[in-house]
């Protein structure tokens, strides 16, 4: 591919000489591991039968290029924090993002971020808390990132204009969530903490003439090198550059920061864009990816059948405050199965609520949360979506079931953010950093985006080679399926992959893929999705298959117990035929 520089896509702002700043020198940890001190992979022979994967999404050449320094995919707290943070290295930014810069899962995080600014509390205690959630399977080092440098991002957020709740002393309002045995919450309008992050880094990053949004824009493969080394992308953007709208991005660096793939599932507290966009493009790219079987179900989203694409969540920290489960009967069923009760982690909520369901054969269960004070003031998003579905939550119980909610796996990338592939990084909730392991505790997401944003920008500011051209020759045939194929695959997924899971319910799964992989389409972006939801669904159904134990968020009938033999993590790959190839990396 030629490289040259045309007038690209979607909203610029206006062009000025950039700052030449560089970044301050780092303050990580002394622990800080690059892949190759993670542990040796052993192969695994071929996971069950799933469908041939594309390993390239077909599309009309590009019609446009542009070139920048660093390209980062994903307009959330990750994509966002990482974009500021290298712009102050004295970088070219520019940030693709699929719908609107706002449109995202950030803006609907309710909860808060965890992270101590409290004199009493310690960041061992709060990595305590975080490897008890992660059930075996953390990573201690990632951890000790989070805990030690969370507090400086998360005040560097507050410099950056957000505004958390406060008392009237000025001081912050900290409050629990399930899992943490101290009040280390920061939140934002009582339940609108993710859009009140939104609006601060929206806003900062609009500051910045030197960082380039490009919006309405679904990226779809990476570019390589010569050597292997990642040095750009190709998109496709609505109504830009030819008829199609296809074009390239050349860059020193891509950072991924797509988000999850809730939108797997039929019931998912994700939003519509959440389709794993950033893992499929990975796995299309031959980078590892680790630890999909654990996604977590939020124990607690409004259950109800008109909420379309996406269910409105009802925040932790409403049962920090003090609202607990009830059956159909009245009965709190929570209490005696952990000793948080409905503040033990989301998996143990999540497994409690479901073992009461099938108990009664029951579809959802209830919130009681009439006694919290000043709920309709201190919790007003909730209120709203309650209301909107005729539930006065001052009044009557509130209808919750679990959901889809948030995936602890993806990229696999090491303290630096570094992927297996030179030059491409991933963070947020499209990586898998370590922190989670197998259950991710409550508001740490947040948290993790910040921190390792800014550990990726450090990285990527200290050693930026020259740009490169991408590399030529012939390129592997690709394929996408139907769009039609979406809405089988949630159901067939939620039916068999979803909080219970055996051996038959995932063989019956996989068939399902393999059934619905079958078909053909042409290239366009519903098929292109559809694509990337098979690509990440395949590989969650072959993880989930090979894992024969319970931990976390992975919640296998036929093997109800964690077993030692299981402490480790499963990678995968798509190999250049198409096929899904699995590793297995034990832990130290």
């Amino acid at each position: 591919m030629a490289r040259f520089a045309v007038s690209g896509p979607g909203r610029c702002h206006n062009e000025q000489v950039g700052f030449n700043r560089q970044m301050a020198p780092s303050t990580f940890s002394s622990s800080a591991a690059t892949l190759a001190d993670l542990p040796p992979l052993t192969a695994l022979p071929v996971p069950p039968d799933l469908p041939a994967l594309p390993v390239r999404l077909p599309a009309p050449e590009p019609g446009w290029v542009e070139n920048t320094d660093v390209i980062v995919v994903g307009s959330g707290v990750a994509g966002l924090t990482a974009a500021l943070h290298l712009r102050e290295a004295g970088l070219h930014v520019t940030v693709v993002t699929k719908v609107n810069i706002d449109d995202g899962s950030t803006r609907w995080a309710q909860g808060g971020i965890a992270a101590v600014l409290d004199p009493l509390d310690t960041p061992s205690a709060h990595a305590l808390d975080t490897i008890t959630a992660g059930v075996g399977l953390c990573d201690p080092a990632a951890v000790d990132v989070l805990v030690t440098e969370g507090p400086t991002r998360v005040r560097e957020l507050m410099r950056w204009g957000a505004e958390f709740d406060r008392y009237p002393d000025g001081s912050l309002m900290l409050t629990r969530e399930g899992g943490h045995h101290a009040n280390r919450i920061v939140h934002a309008g009582g339940d609108a903490t993710g859009a009140e992050v939104q609006r601060a880094l929206h806003a900062a990053v609009h500051r910045d003439p030197w960082i380039r949004l490009v919006e309405h824009a679904l990226v779809l493969d990476l570019l390589t090198d010569a050597t292997g080394r990642a040095c750009g992308l190709t998109l496709h953007v609505l109504g830009e550059g030819t008829e199609d709208g296809v074009g390239a991005i050349l860059a020193r660096a891509v950072v991924l920061a797509t988000g999850g793939m809730g939108q797997i599932y039929a019931s998912t507290t994700n939003p519509t864009v959440s389709t794993g966009d950033g893992v499929a493009l990975a796995l299309r790219a031959g980078a590892a990816v680790t630890d999909l079987e654990f996604v977590q179900f939020h124990p607690t989203a409004l259950f109800g059948p008109s909420f379309g694409d996406q269910q409105p969540l009802v925040s932790e920290a409403l049962r920090g405050e003090g609202a607990y489960l009830v059956d159909g009967d009245g009965t709190r069923f929570m209490v005696g199965r952990h000793e948080l009760a409905e503040l033990a982690p989301r998996d143990v909520v999540a497994k409690g609520i479901f073992r009461q369901l099938r108990a009664r054969g029951d579809d959802h269960v209830y919130l009681d949360a009439r006694h919290v004070p000043d709920l309709a003031r201190r919790f007003p998003t909730i209120t709203a979506s309650c209301l909107a579905a005729g539930i006065d939550p001052t009044a009557g119980l509130i209808p919750v079931a679990p959901a889809a909610h948030y995936a602890s796996g993806g990229v696999r990338t090491d303290l630096r953010g570094r992927t297996s592939i030179p030059g491409l990084y991933a963070c947020g909730e499209a990586a898998c950093t370590g922190v989670h392991g197998a259950n991710r505790l409550a508001s740490n997401s947040l948290l993790e985006g910040l921190v390792f944003a800014r550990r990726i920008a450090v990285d990527v500011a200290a050693d930026l080679p020259p740009q490169a051209d991408p590399a030529t020759g012939d390129r592997p045939e690709g394929f996408v399926v139907d769009a039609a194929i979406r809405h089988p695959l949630q159901r067939a997924m939620t039916a068999n992959a979803g909080v219970l899971r055996s051996a038959e319910s995932l063989a019956r799964g996989s068939r399902a893929l393999v059934e619905l992989g079958g078909t053909r389409s042409v290239p366009r972006t519903d098929t292109w999705e559809a694509s990337n939801l098979l690509t990440v669904a395949s590989a969650l159904l072959a993880a989930a298959t090979r894992r024969e134990e319970t931990r976390g968020c992975h919640w296998r009938e036929d093997f109800p117990d964690a077993s030692d033999d299981w402490r480790g993590h499963l990678l995968a790959a798509v190999h250049t035929d198409g096929r899904l190839t699995e590793e297995w990396a034990a832990t130290a």
